[in-house]
């Protein structure tokens, strides 16, 4: 048999084990603990990200149908009978060459062409009026697109109670240069699709601010004109105007224009057809 001291012995390793078994148990429990820790938090870290990123998908989604709703808001919106395109600038063109007019270069051949009556100015009217920041000195064109403006302005007071507003009228090589630096969409100062203000052929009249009924208006008015090839128009989308140069033929259709309606335009609005009221604005 073993004495008092084997006794105290097994005693102390029997404590000794239980105690690093205790102490091995908690260390256990603490690393298991931490890893359950970290993996819970890997997966909430993994769900944020994927809520994140579908988030973002569809906030992308909404962004990207917005956009294209915006979009195709504005392409209903604009829908003008008159695009600007290459072939009306040769068509301007082709008229400026057929009548031999040169492309006003500078200052010196504008107020040549002025003294000799080749330019008239352009005056306001009870029907008319001209964009306060244009520059007096290019309040001018041809004088057949003057009657032009006048006879047009006319109608349209007569039936709208309104005026017309022109925005610009003859330019200069130079003025169209600096125009084209400022505005990549403007017309170039030379060659087959030049702009035709240069010519003095042409006036922009303001669209902005007119209401459906009087844009509509305008354009079945120039829809006339161009069918009797005495306009070629556009409708700028950028200055929101009607840009308009105007053949040297409406001079002769214009003397042409002898019968006037028994009743004016604005009697009968419902019944108001361009022929109509052009015929009525040219012999007035």
């Amino acid at each position: 048999m073993a004495g008092p001291r084997g006794r105290r012995t097994r005693a102390k390793l029997a404590l000794s084990f239980t105690t690093n078994s205790q102490q091995t148990l908690s260390r256990l429990r603490i690393h298991f603990v931490k890893k359950a820790v970290t993996v819970r938090f890997a997966s909430v870290f993994v769900l944020a990200l994927m809520w994140v990123g579908m988030s973002g998908s569809a906030f992308a989604v909404r962004h990207t149908i917005h956009q294209t709703h915006h979009r195709h808001f504005r392409w209903l919106r604009w829908n003008p009978m008159f695009r600007p395109s290459h072939e009306s600038l040769l068509i301007q063109n082709a008229e400026i060459d057929r009548l031999e007019l040169p492309r006003i270069q500078d200052e010196t051949e504008l107020e040549a062409l002025k003294a000799d009556g080749s330019l008239l100015p352009i005056i306001p009217s009870e029907s008319l009026r001209i964009e306060p920041s244009l520059d007096p000195s290019r309040r001018y064109c041809r004088p057949w697109t003057r009657d032009f403006v006048d006879d047009l302005s006319q109608a349209y007071f007569n039936r709208f109670h309104q005026q017309i507003q022109v925005n610009s009228a003859v330019r200069t090589v130079k003025i169209q240069k600096k125009l084209r630096r400022n505005n990549r969409n403007a017309a170039p100062w030379e060659g087959d699709t030049a702009s035709s203000h240069l010519a003095g052929v042409t006036v922009d009249l303001q669209r902005r601010g007119m209401t459906k009924e009087q844009i509509r208006w305008m354009e079945y008015y120039l829809f006339y004109m161009k069918a009797l090839g005495l306009v070629e128009p556009e409708e700028e989308r950028r200055h929101w105007c009607f840009h308009i140069m105007v053949s040297a033929h409406y001079s002769e259709w214009r003397e042409t224009q002898t019968i006037v309606p028994l009743e004016r335009p604005d009697d009968h609005p419902e019944d108001e057809a361009p022929a109509q009221v052009a015929a009525e604005s040219a012999s007035q």
